[in-house]
């Protein structure tokens, strides 16, 4: 029989090897078939409606994405196009996708730290989306249910979905590339999508209403059309 000592250790080891581990459930719940994407990890699978799959993303993660892409064709060698969210043709991203795509952000912390998750619609909407904890957690689920693309401002319709002002006008305005958060304030535009979607980014500084935190570890769940 092993030490006492060295049985501890080992519990320590697995317990820390489950915190450094954030699992994500992704459940189309859409009447049409997606494709997630994600990076810097995961996706490169189709989900037909009411099929789910799952990442994991190690702890410490940073400026990471999921989000769906419509309307694809693949060849058997994982190259191809879809309608939105498209990224360079292939199956499984490694960069982000086109606009519009409705955004699943995310940032994880490590031991003792937060996790920062949020839904971004600064590059436009093309999917409603949900995004939150699993497992009992407390902590806040947020969702952009909305059909935007329904009721999008005429200037913003693109095929497949509803680009934010930003993508559409490239201006300061709307950008905000340059302008503190003290210049850039909300426009029309934006307030539009917050309208509709409270939870979410609607532009570059909607930080205090759209960013939430969970304690690092905790395992999440997307799901497209909630």
């Amino acid at each position: 029989m092993a030490p006492p000592s060295l049985f501890i250790v080992a519990l320590v080891l697995i317990t820390i090897a489950t915190v450094d581990a954030t699992t994500f459930t992704i459940f189309n719940k859409c009447s049409y078939t997606v494709w997630p994407a994600a990076i810097p990890v995961g996706g490169g699978t189709r989900l037909d409606p009411g099929q789910k799959t799952t990442l994991t993303a190690p702890a410490g993660t940073a400026g990471a994405r999921i989000w769906a892409r419509t309307g694809c064709k693949f060849d058997s060698s994982g190259r191809g196009s879809c309608v939105t969210g498209d990224c360079g043709g292939i199956l499984v991203c490694a960069a982000g996708g086109a606009t519009p795509a409705t955004l699943a952000e995310y940032t994880l912390g490590t031991a003792g730290k937060s996790d920062f998750y949020d839904i971004s619609l600064v590059d436009g909407f093309n999917v409603p989306m949900s995004f939150g904890p699993v497992g009992g957690s407390s902590c806040h689920a947020i969702s952009c249910a909305a059909d935007i693309n329904a009721k999008c401002p005429a200037a913003l319709k693109v095929n497949g979905g509803c680009v934010s002002a930003c993508i559409k006008f490239n201006t300061e305005q709307y950008c905000c590339r340059t302008s503190g958060p003290s210049a850039c304030q909300p426009t029309d535009y934006s307030r539009f999508f917050k309208g509709l979607c409270p939870d979410a980014y609607s532009y570059a500084y909607d930080d205090k209403s759209s960013t939430f935190t969970c304690a690092a570890g905790t395992n999440y769940q997307v799901t497209f059309c909630p």
